[in-house]
């Protein structure tokens, strides 16, 4: 099928508002804990294929396209970095979500993907596991923790980040470029 630039398909834009958020010191949130059998696992040096079926599931809805531009090579050099750890939320056995922590730069913990898989959105999960990650950055040596969120992503995305704690600090306007 041909398309022009701006129709749906490859080449189109689609405008958003990216808003930049940190915390500086670990916040004292606790979340409840969900009810049913839930568990979060690192994912210790994770195939690529698993990685790319988490970020694909949970971002198809959201426009995730940046790691879809990624080489498998590529990609598993930043997964498999040790400053770079997976973790996977399981619900009832299930993988039910992703957080991707990134130490990469000195002194700062960056989430750089979060997110949970539609069918385990709405049960309480999300604030859970958010909050879980905010501990598990604060385990490190860092000076603060940051992330940052757009206007394509859940509509809940940036009240749940500041919720846990993290507070915006700056705000810009992008393009996102579809495959």
């Amino acid at each position: 099928m041909n398309t022009r630039r701006g129709e749906s398909g490859a080449g189109k834009r689609i405008p958003t508002v990216v808003t930049f958020l940190e915390m500086r010191s670990r916040a004292p949130v606790l979340a409840p804990l969900p009810k049913g059998k839930i568990a979060i696992l690192r994912a210790e040096r994770p195939p690529v294929h698993f990685y790319r079926y988490l970020y694909d599931t949970i971002g198809r809805d959201y426009h995730w396209v940046d790691r879809k531009k990624v080489p498998d090579d590529a990609l598993q050099t930043i997964i498999q970095d040790p400053k770079v750890e997976l973790y996977v939320l399981h619900a009832e056995g299930c993988p039910a979500g992703m957080a991707e922590l990134d130490f990469r730069k000195e002194n700062v913990c960056n989430l750089a993907y979060f997110g949970l898989i539609p069918e385990f959105i709405g049960r309480g999960l999300g604030f859970f596991f958010l909050q879980q990650t905010v501990e598990l950055a604060w385990t490190k040596p860092i000076a603060k923790y940051t992330v940052n969120t757009c206007t394509l992503d859940h509509r809940r995305a940036l009240p749940l980040y500041q919720r846990v704690g993290f507070v915006p600090y700056a705000r810009e306007d992008r393009y996102i470029d579809l495959l």
